[in-house]
């Protein structure tokens, strides 16, 4: 790590907590405590949306699930679009007329004291168990990065998070998801930008982009109707959509995100418009990045220059005979011995 990475490192950690500690100075009430004020604005609700869903275990998970097998799991999202209008349509007027402070106290309100608190207590075991997990993640990160203990970086953040949040409340988790999240976005952009820059200069990005497509690992929409497959358009529509229903309409960690807003109009933009833009937009950009990350692996400036060269080769010699880059095609066309084992070793591993 450089000096500028220390320096994101430091202000994403620290800086933006104290920044949100700073705003949230001053808010004494219980209700600004539990659910915001006014001065939460839409775009704050959407990004704090945004980063409650797309958290640490998305942005790690995510790129070995496409390094496997492609993007093809990204139709688990396409009946999120649906799911999110009816959450607007239905649930958040019903939040918002009633004043609720979490949605299982709607279930208490609609049918009895019994439900609300099963509703709750299986909401704290899951998110318990997640947030475990989610504090587990970036903590294996930095223990690598920072080379300290595992068990020391899980206290450390686990406990960063407690204390800012018990300070803060509601309005301080928005406040810090919305810059949080933007450094995500702004580091997601940067790592594309490096690795279309590292490609080799004998292989173009729209030489990449077709052999990444090539090995299948572009294949974003399957409308097989074929029940053994994992991931196709229809269960992705129907099964996504109800998956989304339930997590947006009913999971207390959204639905205290969309009512920090002040009024339905806020938490209606905030849901809707920034998470339903920049959540699909994030997803099917960190998968693109993510999808050619085996690719990059072998055809970086690291790797040998004549092995470089003659995949490149290979390359243009397809596409001059107007001809696929296979397998079978790049091995008819590499010099050397050498060169065409290594093809078929690199091959079995993308295929």
């Amino acid at each position: 790590m450089n000096r500028l990475d220390y320096l994101v490192l430091i202000a994403t950690i620290l800086a933006i907590p104290l920044y949100g500690l700073w705003r949230t100075r001053g808010s004494a009430s219980l209700g600004q405590y539990l659910k915001g004020d006014a001065s939460i604005r839409w775009a704050t609700i959407g990004l704090s949306v945004l980063a409650t869903q797309a958290g640490p275990i998305t942005f790690l998970s995510m790129p070995g699930q496409a390094y496997e097998s492609g993007i093809g799991f990204i139709q688990n999202y396409f009946g999120q679009p649906l799911a999110l209008i009816i959450v607007c349509a239905v649930f958040v007027p019903i939040y918002q007329r009633l004043k609720v402070y979490t949605a299982y106290q709607y279930l208490g309100e609609r049918f009895d004291q019994k439900t609300r608190l099963l509703g709750a207590f299986l909401f704290l075991v899951q998110r318990g168990i997640a947030a475990g997990i989610t504090i587990y993640a970036p903590a294996i990160v930095l223990s690598a990065l920072l080379g300290w203990r595992l068990n020391l970086t899980i206290w450390l953040a686990g406990g960063l998070v407690i204390i800012y949040t018990v300070v803060g409340g509601t309005k301080i988790v928005s406040i810090t998801q919305r810059y949080q999240m933007i450094v995500i976005l702004v580091g997601m952009a940067i790592a594309f930008a490096v690795a279309v820059y590292r490609l080799s200069p004998d292989l173009s990005f729209e030489g990449a982009l077709s052999v990444a497509g090539k090995m299948g690992k572009l294949e974003a929409v399957d409308f097989s109707v074929d029940p053994h497959k994992r991931y196709t358009f229809w269960s992705g529509l129907i099964g996504g959509f109800f998956l989304a229903l339930s997590y947006f309409g009913a999971d207390q960690s959204q639905v205290q995100r969309y009512l920090a807003g002040g009024s339905l109009k806020e938490s209606r933009l905030g849901l809707s418009r920034c998470n339903f833009l920049f959540f699909c937009s994030a997803r099917l950009f960190s998968c693109f990045i993510n999808s050619k990350s085996r690719l990059f692996i072998s055809i970086s400036p690291r790797t040998s220059v004549r092995w470089r060269v003659a995949m490149g080769r290979s390359y243009r010699r397809c596409k001059r005979n107007s001809m696929t880059f296979s397998c079978e095609n790049a091995l008819r066309f590499a010099p050397f011995p050498a060169h065409r084992r290594r093809f078929r070793q690199t091959s079995a591993m993308w295929l």
